[in-house]
């Protein structure tokens, strides 16, 4: 074969080659790109790289090194990966596909959304990746995450479009995310450990988070940062678990006689078949329930810290 060498490329990562991937380019011998390795092409030209453009290996003569995609290799050619893809190289061409749609020239019902036209979008494919978690359907989870996915690089794309002081970009929402991350888990990134010198466990990592959150938030009542739009009945359970963290007070507990979850599951069902038969609405009755309890628990909080309510 008149191919010495085929140097496998990425054309989402084309100015990025392996040490061995530059050791197989700089050997003097003549260098060609298929049509896989053309933006890889490309970057070399610019910096004075001298590189052939063939649509055929075979059709090469001479010690040739190809420059190719993973699935342009030919049969039985010598191979160096010269540019090995990290996990989530995909990611990026997820950013690009939403660039195009965004640009002119791209699609023009993308093209004139806004995040107030695709908020409900995001509750929307929230609640059928839940779903398909909830089946354990795993054919369903990863279109469904896919489409989470598209709804966070879309917001993306329409905030880098934004006034200066409103913009931000892919990179700046992953940036602070892996910010938050690191900064969460010193006892991962860091020299936090738990009692005793020993690793710390699930409850004193939980703490931990938690003390950390205060201090980023500066939060002065336990309403802050929950969801008002999420279900009453979970917009409820987690202002009642924000408030015994904090030791304020909780709603009195009904007397609970159902002995498993099935059984509450099935009494709960029964009173929304009592008020749905009264012409009552439950969800927005508990909603009405939670939001006054908030209100409460703003006014404890503040007169707690000598704060006056707002």
């Amino acid at each position: 074969m008149p191919v010495a060498l085929v140097v496998t490329v990425s054309s989402r990562l084309p100015g990025l080659l392996s040490p061995a991937g530059w050791r197989a380019l700089s050997g003097g011998r003549p260098l060609a790109a298929l049509p896989g390795a053309a933006e890889t092409a490309e970057a070399l030209r610019a910096d004075g790289w001298d590189v052939a453009s063939v649509h055929d290996a075979g059709a090469l003569t001479g010690d040739v090194v190809v420059l190719a995609a993973h699935d342009e290799v030919p049969a039985g050619a010598e191979v160096v990966d010269g540019a090995a893809e990290p996990p989530g190289s995909r990611l990026l061409d997820v950013v690009a596909v939403m660039d195009r749609l965004r640009s002119p020239g791209g699609c023009p019902w993308d093209a004139e959304q806004t995040h107030a036209s695709l908020r409900g979008y995001l509750l929307e494919e929230a609640h059928e990746a839940y779903d398909a978690i909830v089946d354990d359907d795993a054919v369903a989870m990863r279109e469904e995450l896919g489409d989470v996915l598209l709804q966070v690089v879309f917001h993306s794309r329409v905030a880098a479009e934004a006034a200066p002081e409103r913009r931000f970009d892919v990179d700046d929402v992953a940036r602070d995310l892996v910010d938050k991350l690191v900064r969460r888990h010193p006892h991962v990134f860091g020299n936090a450990v738990g009692v005793g010198g020993r690793a710390m466990d699930v409850a004193q990592v939980e703490a931990g988070w938690e003390e950390i959150k205060q201090a980023e938030k500066q939060r002065r009542s336990p309403t802050e940062g929950v969801s008002r739009s999420q279900p009453a009945a979970a917009w409820g359970a987690a202002l009642v678990r924000r408030a015994g963290r904090a030791g304020l007070p909780t709603p009195v507990a009904a007397e609970l006689t159902a002995t498993s979850p099935e059984e509450l599951g099935e009494r709960m069902l029964s009173v929304v078949t009592a008020a749905e038969q009264r012409g009552w609405d439950l969800e927005d009755a508990l909603r009405e329930a939670v939001r006054r309890y908030a209100g409460e628990l703003d006014a404890a909080a503040h007169a707690g810290t000598g704060t006056p309510p707002p």
